[in-house]
């Protein structure tokens, strides 16, 4: 009767792609399989028990406060003209090469992304605003709306990423699992600050990687990416001067994005309390723009109570449905098949990738984070391999599926704002270089897993 598990996880998928709630599609899933369950004599209502002290544990867990803070901090750092004076000040100091907007988008999605750390948050915006300058400027849609959609889907790998928190919150409960099955009654912990120290040196090399097609296109085909006048730039702000607007654009974000990243690299405070840091300081931000008004509060605050609603009735939905899950005896099932698989945890791993890759193609990275990986991953685990690496290694290859036609996340939330001369196919063609750096990326951490270990390593000496 375990394969009644798989065919749960089937009619989930189904439920999703008729567009019902992702939360009420789990849950309601789940019961109606443990009620017919319950009528046949194939499932141990026992199971269902254990759901209030899982609810319990949900408003417990100290790490999850992280995420309405972070929540609230990109979208206050969204209502305060942060990424357009952004946008204006990198323009001003790479405008005027060859190729120069397209690096200013990059590094201002970064850094965007490390604000919000949400992926259709940080592409709207980007495209919204940076889209109809690239076209006006010249540059080539097809180019324009690759950098755009790449750069958005940062938020999913850049710390402090929403998805990096509850990707660690779940690798954490999975790890210690996976030692206790092993035998190991002391177990290992894996925390959020270590999958944000592990996140970095790859966030850093994708970036790299942009920038460095943007110097490639300028060299190879500069009509693509022609040259901006500085100077309209500055016609169009209100700044005085070319200094003032650069550092009142760029030094107040890069500070406080140092002092919340910082603060959890250096020990002195937890992802919790670093967001509390980052909320407070994209308060101090929006008052040093004049955005901190009762509207723009009111329009935040709405925000992220209902992001952070969705998000932990998400946790709920999934959590019943991995009860119900296990009570068929599903992660036996799963088990069995990945100890069994030609190629070891090698070929074991290589399935659990592209099952993450194609079901990222109908699943968001909440449902994918709470339902797939607690099933797979105190099982990759315990075949030895880092937490570290396979939660960066899933983050990325999240990254790459969003990223790819024809049913990528990113590429329809930049349809959704694009105007309409903008091609769906210009879309498709743009990111495909985008999508081969990443997954160069993934290759590159197959082979040198130290890319994402040796700082988590450095920093908390483990």
């Amino acid at each position: 009767m375990e394969y009644i598990s798989i065919f749960m996880f089937i009619v989930v998928c189904f439920v999703l792609l008729l567009g019902y709630p992702v939360a009420f599609s789990l849950a309601g899933t789940a019961l109606i399989f443990a009620g017919f369950g319950v009528l046949t004599n194939t499932f141990e209502p026992a199971f269902l028990s254990a759901m209030p002290s899982r609810l319990f544990g949900i408003i417990n867990n100290q790490t999850l406060l992280a995420v309405p803070l972070f929540v609230f901090m990109g979208a206050m750092l969204e209502r305060s003209k942060i990424a357009e004076n952004l946008l204006n000040a990198m323009t001003m100091l790479f405008g005027r090469f060859s190729g120069g907007l397209g690096i200013s988008v990059t590094l201002v999605g970064m850094l965007l992304a490390a604000s919000t750390g949400i992926v259709g948050a940080t592409v709207v915006t980007m495209g919204l605003l940076s889209l109809p300058t690239m076209l006006k400027r010249g540059y080539s849609p097809v180019f324009s709306t690759g950098i755009i959609c790449a750069t958005g889907t940062l938020g999913q790998i850049i710390p402090p990423s929403i998805a990096l928190i509850l990707l660690g919150d779940v690798l954490s409960n999975a790890y210690q699992k996976a030692q206790l099955n092993m035998g190991i009654f002391s177990p290992e912990t894996v925390s959020v600050g270590d999958l944000f120290a592990g996140a970095v040196i790859p966030g850093l090399i994708l970036v790299a990687l942009y920038i460095a097609y943007c110097v490639f296109l300028a060299i190879v085909k500069p009509q693509l990416v022609p040259s901006v006048n500085s100077q309209e730039i500055l016609d169009e702000s209100t700044s005085d001067s070319k200094l003032g607007l650069v550092f009142s654009a760029l030094i107040p974000p890069l500070l406080l994005m140092v002092a919340v990243l910082g603060s959890i690299l250096l020990g002195y405070a937890t992802p919790t309390e670093a967001a509390g840091v980052g909320a407070m300081g994209s308060l101090l931000l929006a008052m040093w723009q004049k955005q901190l008004t009762i509207a723009n509060l009111r329009a935040v605050t709405q925000s992220t109570v209902k992001i952070t609603a969705m998000i932990f009735l998400i946790l709920i939905g999934a959590s019943l449905f991995s009860l119900v899950f296990r009570g068929f005896g599903g992660e036996e099932l799963v088990n069995s098949l990945f100890v069994n698989m030609p190629g070891g945890v090698v070929g074991a791993t290589l399935i659990v990738m592209l099952v993450i890759f194609l079901l990222g193609f109908i699943l968001d990275f909440i449902e994918i984070t709470f339902v797939v990986v607690p099933i797979v991953a105190p099982i990759l685990l315990a075949m030895g391999l880092d937490p570290i690496w396979l939660g960066i290694m899933i983050a990325i290859n999240l990254q790459t599926s969003f990223l790819t036609p024809p049913f990528g996340f990113a590429l329809f939330y930049l349809r959704g704002v694009a105007p309409r001369t903008v091609k769906t196919a210009d879309i498709y063609k743009g990111v495909t270089p985008f999508i081969i750096m990443q997954l160069l990326l993934l290759v590159a951490l197959a082979i040198w897993p130290s890319l994402a270990t040796w700082l988590p390593e450095v920093v908390y000496k483990n």
